[in-house]
């Protein structure tokens, strides 16, 4: 029981990192981008800010699923259940 446990914690901060690094390292190439375009056509600025933001939040939502499925791990272990205890 206890293996299961130790295990299911280290599962948990792996993903919790994992999709830290992978958000952090998808909007920084994204804002990287985002300055490129904007300085070679600042024209489209407004309309490349408001597809910005709209990116941003839908690779956001990745590491936010994955800290859903963190806690779920953390707080009802399915497979704490599964051993029957």
């Amino acid at each position: 029981m206890e293996t299961v446990l130790g295990m299911t914690a280290i599962a948990v901060s792996i993903m919790i990192g994992m999709g830290a690094v992978g958000v952090a390292i998808g909007m920084g190439l994204l804002g990287g981008k985002f300055l490129e375009s904007s300085a070679r056509q600042p024209e489209l600025a407004p309309m490349l800010r408001t597809q910005l933001f709209l990116v941003v939040a839908f690779v956001d939502v990745i590491a936010i699923i994955g800290v859903g499925i963190a806690l779920l791990f953390t707080f009802a272990n399915p497979f704490v259940a599964a051993l029957g205890g």
